[in-house]
This record gives C-alpha cells, structure tokens and sequence, in this order.
C-alpha cells in the first residue's frame, strides 16, 4: 500500500505500528521500507506542522538520513564552520571546531525541520510495505503473546482495531504509548523558559556560525537557518511570563541588537519549556518507544533529534530481522540496553554545558568562564572543548555484538567508519551505499567468501548476510565478492590485512577476527543473533528460548 494514494480506512492488519509521524517516526518509517517491513504510520494530524523546532543535525544524523535513503539534496542545510561562546566581560573564551567531516558527512548544519519532514515523508511513500495516515488517535491497545491489537480512534469519531507484531511509540513528549506501558517520566526534571524567535529574509546579513551570548541576565544562543533564516533563544528571567514577552513590542527590544523588526520579518515566536528526562526503559513487550517519546534532551547541545535519528536506526533493523525470522525475538532487549545508556549521557552533557556556558550568576560566570578560557590555552584542554571530544562517543557497552578487545582500532560495539570509494563499475560512491540494506562481512585486502567453505556461506547468507572485499585504491576487482576501492587510506590501515568484520545494517560493529578464524566468527555472530545453527541450512530456526541475547 503506497504512502501517495492513502486509504480511506487504516490497514488492519501489519507488522509495525509506528504511533507519530514527526521526523523520528517518519524516519523509522523509511528505514523499515528498506528493508521490507509492512508498517503503518498514525497521527493526530494530517500534514507536517510548519513550525521549525529541531535546527540541529551532526554527521552521525546525516549519516542516518543516508541509511534511510535520503538523497544530500533532499533538504537544504547550512553548514556550520564553528560555534563560539562569548561572555560580556571577556569576549569570546571559547570555541569548537565544527568545519570539515567526519564519516563522510560535514561535522554541522543546521536545516529548516518542515523541509526535513516532508523530504522523509516522500521518502516512505516509495515503499509499498509503507502506509500512512493523518486524523488518527490510538486509545489504547492489548498485547498478546503473538502482537499487539490497538484500538485507534479516527476524527469521524470510528474506531478501528489494528493487528500488529510490534508497536513503536514516536509520538513526542507528551507520548500516549509511554503513558500506555508505564513510563512516564519521573522525578525532577530541568525545566528552563526560553522565548525562541525564527526571522527570514536574512540573506544579507545572518551570521555564518552558531554563537552562545553568555550574559548571565540573559543566556542567547544565536544561529543561521537555511533560506535566509536566523534564530535566537532568549531564556526568560525570573517573573517574566509568556504572554508578556511573545508581544511584539518585547521581541523587538530583544532583536534591537541585532536589527529592527522593520528589517526582520518574523516567522515565529513562542515560549518553550525545556526539559531534561529519560524514562527508565524503551521497551515493554512488544511496545517501544523512541524520540522524545523516550527522553527529552535540552537544546544547548545540538542532540534532541540526533539522539532519536540513533533510536531509529538502531531499532528498524533489529525488527526486521526478528519479523523475518533472521534473528531471536530476545534481541530486541539490545535497543534499551544500547540506547538508553548513551542517551542519558547526552542528556547530562546538555546539562553540563548549560551549566558551564550559560551561568545565571555574574561571579559565576565569571570564574566558570575565565576558567575555560585558560584552559584553551594548553592542547589537550583545547582539544576537549575545541574538537569535541567532550561530545559521548556512540560506543556500547553492552550489546548486539561481541565483546570488544582492547587496542583494537576497530571497536566492536562502535560505528564503522565510512568513506568515499570507488566500486567494481568505477564509480566513486560513499561505503555505506555498498553496504546497503544487509548484514556486511567485509574483508580487509581479502575475499571473505574465499576464507569459508559453502556451509559457512550458506549460513551467512540465511540471517540476511552478504560479502564486501574491500582493496587497496588502484586495485582491481577480481571474481567474487563486491568488491570497493579504498581510495583514501581510511579502511585498510584499521586492521591486518586478512582481518574480516560483521558490519550491523545501522553501520554498528557487530565482530571482527583473523581470517583464519572466519568460520568461528560466522558462527558466533549467529549466536549473537540467538539463531541456532544446523547442519541443513533450510531448516535454520530461530532460538526463541536463548538466554537474553545480549553480549557484555
């Protein structure tokens, strides 16, 4: 059922039933075509809100938007050479380095979120397995050892009963599904007030760069937009409230800085509360949430949509392969025990730099920012603010993958890294293209395929395996495997020649070994898929009773 031609009724029944359709959901959705899965999309609303919020995306959510298909024209961006912070008293006294890439993407831009939603939403709609609808509220639902049927209620008032495998909760903060298993947010809660202001029509004068103004009496991040926009957050000060400052007459004194409002032409102005939560758990049963619907990051960081783009990619694929019978149903613990942890640590980061760049006490601020900008002052100091290695790295702990060994250039656990190469046909492309929508075994200088015998590939292919050789640049392809050209040096200098790696569909290292020990390593990568092996590759079951399916 195609996303261009919506139904007048939902599809009763599905595998995934994705509640929201904002850029998380959307992207789900997308991630989930590729690979197959029948999926139905549900929101209250019809169309995309035309209201930007999320501004922000970093390579690694680019990277992500490419894995679900999105052309690198799909939406317009502005790349951001570096953010600086600023305090009244001693000028800038800091900086971090954002230009260049990394993984084949530009370190930061920043986008305009309804471009973004409807680039994704045409996205999904090229999928057949991929269906959506506006106008939909879900009430509840019941699960069952075989799925879960949820009871939708149209804005005819109708309600429908939908049958699905698995339901995945997309829909925002205020989420229905985390309500419905449990998991609504407890304890404090970082609430701060912030009046966001969006202007266009600032071709000729907006900024090239995001700027924190770190004036303890009023904290402003300043940034461009694509399509000749700018934006800027004042936080409100104690006593002053939302109706007061959205009034024109207010937002004019705050932009007067800056320009006139004769010269800006505002697109928006609202007060936003930001929160800082996480829910104890991302999945109950069949029930999983993702986005905001799972933890709420404040903003200073650049990581609330990042961090929900890492949910998707992470999840889609563990789905599908379990609905394909690729994999046990205990993988799915994985996504809680993988994601969770990391999007704590963005959410303490946020914190943490709003604490340290944005001061609401002047004494405060002072020491806090004269501090920093000593610290620049020495290299390993500098490279902690400076080249972001403040920034949590996307490493497991605990996960879908073998345990990693320490000195190993190559973390199991940890993203593969992606260049640009050429193919077997001279095409020059980025590696994540080639590796498409399957498990990857790729070899270092060598033919994987040459390393196993036909059980041993056989098996590899049954849990939706395929082969990549990856060679030296100027190398040329021989019978076999796919085969790419390394044309920068950046794959081959990671490991010993001969050195094989599992490569997950959401790019995560799942093994690595020698490529005498290939055989070995096929087979404990099933065991980590909680996939019991037999001598007859067609009657390779899954292991639904495996012990948990998670590698420490």
């Amino acid at each position: 059922m195609n996303n261009k031609n919506p139904p007048k009724q939902p599809p009763l029944l599905v595998d995934v039933l994705v509640v929201g359709n904002g850029p998380v959901g959307a992207t789900l959705a997308a991630l989930l075509g590729r690979y197959g899965v029948r999926t139905l999309v549900l929101d209250k609303t019809h169309d995309v809100v035309l209201m930007p919020r999320a501004i922000v995306l970093d390579n690694e959510a680019l990277r992500i938007l490419q894995l679900a298909g999105l052309a690198e024209d799909a939406f317009e961006k502005v790349l951001i050479p570096e953010v600086r912070m600023h305090s009244p008293v001693l000028g800038q006294f800091s900086r971090a380095n954002t230009s260049g890439s990394l993984d084949g993407h530009p370190k930061l831009v920043t986008f305009y979120q309804p471009d973004l939603e409807h680039a994704m939403r045409a996205r999904y709609g090229t999928f057949d397995s991929v269906s959506s609808m506006g106008g939909m509220a879900l009430e509840g639902f019941i699960e069952d050892e075989e799925g879960v049927t949820a009871s939708v209620i149209g804005e005819d008032g109708q309600t429908y009963a939908i049958r699905a495998k698995y339901l995945v909760g997309a829909d925002g903060a205020s989420s229905k599904v985390r309500t419905l298993i449990g998991q609504d947010f407890q304890g404090s809660t970082y609430a701060e007030d912030w009046l966001i202001v969006d202007a266009c029509n600032r071709h000729r004068t907006a900024i090239n760069h995001v700027e924190f103004l770190c004036n303890p009496q009023r904290p402003t991040p300043h940034m461009p937009g694509p399509g000749g926009r700018e934006r800027w957050e004042f936080m409100l000060q104690p006593g002053e409230k939302r109706e007061e400052m959205e009034k024109p007459e207010n937002v004019a004194k705050l932009l007067l800085p800056w320009s006139s409002t004769e010269e800006v032409q505002i697109e928006r102005k609202a007060v936003y509360r930001f929160h800082a939560r996480c829910c104890k758990s991302f999945q109950k049963g069949r029930a999983f949430l993702v986005g905001d619907a799972a933890h709420i990051t404040p903003p200073f960081v650049g990581q609330g949509l990042v961090t929900g783009l890492r949910d998707a990619a992470n999840l889609a694929w563990k789905l599908a392969w379990v609905l394909r019978g690729q994999a046990s149903s205990a993988v799915l613990a994985s996504y809680d025990a993988e994601r969770r942890p990391h999007a704590q640590q963005m959410i303490n980061m946020a914190k943490l730099m709003a604490r340290l760049v944005m001061p609401r006490n002047k004494l405060a601020a002072f020491f806090i920012h004269g501090l920093m900008r000593s610290l620049s002052w020495t290299p390993p100091t500098r490279r902690f603010f400076e080249e972001l290695d403040i920034k949590p790295k996307n490493i497991f702990k605990t996960g879908l993958f073998q345990c990693h060994r320490r000195g190993d250039k190559l973390i199991r656990g940890g993203l593969f890294p992606q260049a640009w190469v050429r193919d077997a046909n001279r095409q020059f492309q980025l590696s994540d293209d080639s590796l498409g929508d399957q498990l990857t075994l790729v070899g270092f200088g060598v033919d994987p395929r040459t390393l196993l015998d036909q059980r041993h590939v056989d098996l590899w292919a049954s849990v939706g395996g395929v082969f990549l050789h990856i060679g030296s640049h100027g190398q040329s392809r021989e019978q076999g495997s796919a085969f790419l050209e390394d044309l920068n040096n950046a794959f081959l200098p990671l490991a010993k020649t001969g050195t094989l790696v599992a490569v997950r569909p959401d790019r995560i290292i799942m093994h690595h070994s020698p490529g005498d020990q290939a055989a070995k390593m096929v087979e404990e990568c099933l065991d980590v898929l909680g996939v019991v092996r037999d001598s007859n590759i067609q009657d390779l079951s899954t292991n639904m009773h495996m012990s948990i399916g998670i590698r420490a």
